[in-house]
């Protein structure tokens, strides 16, 4: 899935835009994807400081793992 879709995914499950950044950045306490360097990155962004980057090759990837964590954030798993 593509940013766009995910972004699609996320209103349709009516997840609040509060968990989630997907233009990067450094919003406090967000799930977020970026685009840097070549590569895909899913991180937690609190306070100015990036946390638990995960790096991917693909965009597909990047936003699969991101709705995952973003579920699980939302269901309290996360």
């Amino acid at each position: 899935m593509k940013k766009d879709e995910l972004r699609s995914v996320l209103i349709n499950k009516g997840i609040s835009r509060s968990y989630y950044s997907l233009e990067g950045g450094l919003p406090n306490e967000k799930l977020c994807l970026d685009y840097e360097s070549g590569e895909w990155i899913v991180y937690y962004s609190e306070r100015g400081v990036r946390t638990g980057i995960q790096y991917f090759d693909s965009e597909d990837d990047a936003c699969d793992y991101l709705l995952h964590a973003i579920e699980e954030s939302a269901s309290g798993k996360y």
